[in-house]
C-alpha cells in the first residue's frame, strides 16, 4: 500500500491537517490502493508562497535546461513502464490496452514539449525611421493545474509540460480518484532534475482546487473537467487572471443513408464503450437518418452485447470498471431516468456487480429517443448510447447542434460535399469525418465551444498552444 504525500518547497510532507483519504481500486473495492494527504488552503497557501519565491529562478533557467529536464522526465517514464500500466489499471479501473496507450503517450507529450522550450520567440515588426519594436515572451508565473481522473498521466503531462517549458513553476492537483498517477508524474521530472521549489503537489478534493483558484498569487488556471466545475473557476479567477477550461460533452455521430454500416457501428461502439465511456470525447448520442436506423441499431446492438466487461488486469476484459461509486451510481441513475422518460432500453441498462467486488456496468443502448430528453441533453460520462432518428441530413445537423456542448462530433458518409458541410455547419472544436468522436493527434488543437471549454485557449499543441503559459511584452527601441 501506497503511503502518498504533498510535494511543497522541495521536500515530500503530509498535509498541515494530518488528515488523509483511501483510494482503492475500482474494479476491486478490497483492494486498497494507498493514503493520501486530504490537503486544504493551509497547504495550498505554504505550496503556493514557496512557488512565488522560486519562479524569478525557474523563468530564468536557460530553455535548453527545461527542455532537457522534460525530456528525462520522459525517458523516466518509458523506464517505468510496465509498473505504471498495472498501477493505473489498479486505481483507474481501465484496461491493459488503454492503459498502455496513455503510459506510451505521455512521455511523447513531454518530448513534444520540450521542444517547445527552445521556440519561445518574440517578433520584430516594421517601424518609421531607425526605432526597432519587436515582443518578448515571458512566463506568466504561477500556474495552478487541476486535473481529472480519466487520463490521469496523459492530461496532467499536456499542462505541466508546456507550464515548465514556457518557464513557470506550478501547483498540481490531480484528482482525488487517481492521486498516484499524480504523484508518479512529480516523481519523474524530480528524477529528471526539475528544481524541487518549480513544482508543488497538492493531494485532495474540491476544496484543494478551490483554494489554488482562490490565491490571487496563481497567475493562470488550466482545468479539465465537468463544466459545472469549469463554472465555478471561471468565476472565481476572473478577469484580471487567466483561465484555460476543457469540459463537457455531448457529442454526436451522424449517420447517413450511403454510409458503410459495419464501419460506422464498430466506430460507434469504439466512441461510446471504449475507456467505459468515461472519454469527454465519448460518443454518447447516435443521429441515424431513418433509412439506415434499424439495420444500424441492429450491429450496434451486437457490437455491445459481446464486449466482455471485468477488472481491467484480466486479458479478456474489453472494458473496466467505472472509476468511482458516484460514477456508478450516477451512470445507473441516468439509465432510470431513460426508462422513465419513455427510452427503450435496447441492450444492457444492468449493474454487473456479481460479487460486490467492482462498479460494473453493462454496455447500454437506448432508441427513440427525443431532443427533449435528459438522456439526450446530458452528460452521462459512461457506457450509455442513445439512438434518434432524423429525417435527412439537415435534420441530423439540427439534432447534432441541439445541446449546449460543443466538444466533439462525427459523420459518417462516402459523400465528401455532405462531410465538408457538416466540418463548416458543426457547432463543435473537433469533427471527424467517418471516424469516432474520440482520439486525437498529439500536435493539433484540442478544445470545444459552447459550454465545452472557454474557446479562448486550446489545451493541446497547435500554434497558439503556447500562448496560455506566456505573457507577450511590446518593446519599442530607438537610438539615443
Amino acid at each position: 500500500m501506497i503511503h502518498g504525500q504533498n510535494y511543497i518547497d522541495g521536500h515530500w510532507v503530509p498535509a498541515h491537517s494530518g488528515a488523509t483519504f483511501e483510494r482503492r481500486n475500482p474494479a476491486d473495492r478490497s483492494d486498497v490502493i494507498g493514503v493520501f494527504p486530504r490537503s486544504d488552503a493551509s497547504d495550498v497557501k505554504a505550496a503556493v508562497s514557496a512557488l512565488a519565491k522560486a519562479a524569478q529562478g525557474w523563468a530564468a533557467t536557460p530553455p535548453e535546461r527545461r527542455a532537457a529536464i522534460l525530456e528525462g522526465a520522459a525517458t523516466h517514464l518509458e523506464q517505468h513502464a510496465e509498473s505504471l500500466v498495472e498501477e493505473l489499471v489498479r486505481e483507474e479501473g481501465k484496461t491493459v490496452a488503454e492503459a498502455t496507450m496513455e503510459v506510451s503517450r505521455t512521455p511523447m507529450n513531454f518530448r513534444y514539449y520540450a521542444a517547445e522550450a527552445l521556440r519561445t520567440t518574440g517578433a520584430t515588426y516594421p517601424s518609421p525611421g531607425d526605432g526597432l519594436v519587436m515582443t518578448l515572451r515571458e512566463p506568466v508565473g504561477i500556474v495552478g493545474a487541476i486535473t481529472p481522473w480519466n487520463f490521469p498521466l496523459n492530461i496532467p503531462s499536456r499542462k505541466l509540460g508546456p507550464a515548465l517549458a514556457a518557464g513557470n513553476v506550478v501547483v498540481f492537483k490531480p484528482s482525488e480518484l487517481t492521486p498516484l498517477m499524480g504523484q508518479r508524474l512529480v516523481e519523474a521530472l524530480l528524477a529528471a532534475g526539475l528544481p524541487g521549489n518549480a513544482i508543488a503537489l497538492v493531494q485532495g478534493d474540491g476544496a484543494a482546487g478551490a483554494a489554488i483558484t482562490a490565491d490571487e498569487r496563481v497567475d493562470a488556471v488550466t482545468f479539465t473537467g465537468s463544466t459545472q466545475v469549469g463554472r465555478v473557476i471561471h468565476a472565481a479567477v476572473g478577469p484580471a487572471r487567466r483561465s484555460q477550461l476543457e469540459m463537457g460533452g455531448k457529442n454526436p455521430v451522424v449517420v447517413l443513408e450511403d454510409a458503410d454500416l459495419d464501419k460506422a457501428a464498430a466506430l460507434i461502439v469504439k466512441g461510446a464503450f471504449g475507456l467505459s465511456g468515461q472519454a469527454c470525447t465519448g460518443t454518447s448520442r447516435v443521429l441515424a437518418v431513418d433509412a439506415v436506423h434499424d439495420a444500424l441499431l441492429d450491429r450496434v446492438v451486437m457490437l455491445a452485447a459481446d464486449i466482455v466487461v471485468g477488472p481491467g488486469m484480466e486479458k479478456s476484459s474489453d472494458m473496466g470498471a467505472l472509476a468511482s461509486g458516484d460514477q456508478y451510481r450516477k451512470v445507473l441513475d441516468y439509465i432510470r431516468i431513460g426508462i422513465d422518460e419513455g427510452a427503450e432500453l435496447v441492450t444492457g441498462g444492468k449493474a454487473l456487480d456479481d460479487g460486490g467486488t467492482g462498479y460494473f456496468v453493462a454496455p447500454t443502448v437506448f432508441s427513440g429517443g427525443t431532443a427533449h430528453m435528459r438522456i439526450a441533453a446530458e452528460e452521462i460520462f459512461g457506457p450509455v448510447l442513445l439512438f434518434m432518428r432524423a429525417d435527412d441530413f439537415e435534420h441530423a445537423l439540427e439534432l447534432a447542434n441541439h445541446t449546449e456542448f460543443g466538444l466533439s462530433a462525427a459523420i459518417v458518409t462516402s459523400d465528401i460535399g455532405r462531410a465538408l458541410a457538416f466540418a463548416r455547419r458543426s457547432r463543435t472544436g473537433l469533427v471527424k469525418i467517418n471516424q469516432p468522436t474520440t482520439g486525437m493527434n498529439m500536435n493539433v488543437p484540442f478544445g470545444g465551444y459552447k459550454a465545452s471549454s472557454t474557446q479562448t485557449n486550446k489545451e493541446q499543441a497547435g500554434e497558439s498552444m503556447m500562448a496560455f503559459y506566456q505573457s507577450e511584452k511590446t518593446v519599442y527601441l530607438a537610438a539615443s
